[in-house]
């Protein structure tokens, strides 16, 4: 791979630049996506605490501001250090081209949860999971519709992956001004793609990064292959995967922390007891994120120690809040290390891992220890299983009026009224993105196509809007 071809500012439309137009066109898209109606979704959608009255906790919204802050320095420092140190490659970026990197890298920080459905993660498990209890039942025509889809489009369904939905989203869904979405450039697009496989080759047990998830839909195929063509990337990851991937990883496993912290989830003395845990300190392989990790440890209670002689009203939020930013330039730091470390089997597609787990990173047991500490005292917390379980009731209520309605529109099979109603009350803007994709295409197709009518829809939902959904068709 090189960054001629990767940096392509190609469009799947063409898109005409006025004369006094100054900007580049990875700047040009940042303007598209921040005045987009699909980025405002994600200020009303949740990161972990659902919709909570303080403005103090992250949203969607305010999580992918960080990611694009983060990943936009990450693209800076990393490769600004290339090109002062790492004299002996010739594949390295200009001036001019690691600008346009930082401009790419902030534009998929904006969006790479853009395709996430409501209520965080648990609203793609309940999707998936609601798939795969009710696939072998769905019957058109009496027959069974799971005979009627091919091998990749019921593993599409039962695969449901956030990350495949935002290619989706962004190319087919956004409805503007034509069916090609927000006109976003390939190398924009492709570095949202964190897993370039589809749903027939996802391999958990392969060992490499890439192979985890599916990364684009039987519908979207075609354009994947025309974008991995344009930028050259293949089936490899696309080089700046790694970044975005690190500084997601960086925001979220610090500020699930921070506003567990602050919202009584976690406590100063819980957090200084995970991090003194000997399972994580034998688990240290060098020297340096020894001293690394120990400085850590070190600043959290010296920050604790200067709060309370400065007689701040909550020295222990203090301490963990200013602990926090610290740990976020570890990070980082620790992600460019992982970055320039293994760049040359970055570019040439040999790099399985992601770049905060690599050999000798300073930053991997941290890392670990965030996210195992916010899965322990967060994740399993009482008031977060009640929203999942919540999430899960009012998205399966979904699926299970909406799609057997979808299954028997437009196939000539008679919808009765209460069908037809939930039909109607689908957005036009996707049932047109569903008239336009499923031109000249057989009835199989059509009819996979009306399945993802419904997660487009369910997807494009806020919680709010979702709760009051489902609270008026329940006549609540």
């Amino acid at each position: 791979m090189d960054w001629e071809h990767l940096l392509c500012e190609e469009r799947e439309c063409v898109s005409v630049k006025k004369a006094y137009d100054e900007r580049n066109e990875f700047q040009r898209d940042y303007h598209r996506i921040i005045e987009s109606a699909s980025f405002r979704r994600l200020q009303d959608k949740t990161q972990v605490f659902p919709l909570d009255n303080s403005d103090f906790v992250r949203t969607r919204l305010t999580h992918s501001l960080e990611v694009a802050s983060f990943a936009k320095s990450l693209a800076q420092s990393a490769f600004m250090w290339l090109r002062n140190n790492k004299t002996d490659s010739k594949n390295i970026p200009d001036q001019e081209q690691i600008v346009k990197i930082s401009s790419i890298l902030e534009c998929a920080g904006l969006i790479h949860d853009i395709g996430n459905p409501p209520f965080g993660h648990f609203g793609e498990y309940s999707i998936r999971n609601w798939f795969v209890e009710h696939l072998d039942r769905l019957e058109l025509n009496k027959v069974k519709i799971k005979l009627l889809l091919n091998e990749q489009m019921v593993n599409d369904l039962i695969n449901f992956e956030g990350n495949a939905q935002a290619l989706r989203l962004l190319t087919r869904l956004h409805y503007l001004v034509d069916d090609k979405g927000m006109h976003l450039t390939y190398a924009v697009l492709n570095t949202i793609i964190k897993y370039p496989v589809n749903s027939l080759s996802i391999n958990t047990n392969s060992g490499n990064v890439k192979d985890k998830k599916l990364g684009y839909y039987y519908s979207e195929r075609e354009l994947f292959n025309d974008i991995t063509a344009k930028t050259g990337a293949g089936k490899n990851r696309y080089p700046l995967v790694y970044l975005l991937e690190a500084a997601d990883d960086i925001a979220y496993s610090t500020a699930d922390i921070e506003d567990a912290v602050k919202k009584g989830y976690i406590s100063y003395e819980q957090l200084l007891e995970e991090l003194n845990k000997d399972e994580y300190m034998k688990s240290i392989s060098s020297d340096n994120e020894m001293k690394t990790y120990q400085d850590a440890v070190s600043k959290l209670e010296n920050n604790y120690e200067r709060a309370k002689r400065q007689g701040l009203a909550n020295a222990k939020m203090n301490a963990v809040q200013n602990w926090i930013i610290y740990v976020q330039g570890i990070l980082l730091r620790a992600a460019q290390f992982g970055f320039t470390k293994n760049y040359d089997l970055i570019m040439s597609g040999g790099f399985d891992k992601e770049i905060l787990s690599s050999d000798n990173n300073i930053g991997k047991t941290l890392i670990k220890v965030l996210k195992n500490t916010a899965f322990k005292y967060v994740f399993n917390s009482y008031h977060i299983t009640k929203m999942e379980l919540s999430a899960a009731a009012i998205i399966n209520f979904f699926l299970d009026r909406f799609v057997p309605a979808a299954i028997k529109y437009d196939s000539g099979e008679k919808l009765n009224a209460i069908e037809e109603r939930y039909i109607r009350i689908i957005s036009d803007n996707y049932k047109k993105a569903y008239k336009t994709a499923s031109e000249n295409k057989n009835e199989n197709e059509k009819l996979y196509l009306r399945l993802l009518l419904i997660t487009d829809y369910i997807c494009g939902m806020t919680d709010s809007y979702a709760k009051s959904l489902y609270q008026e068709l329940n006549g609540m």
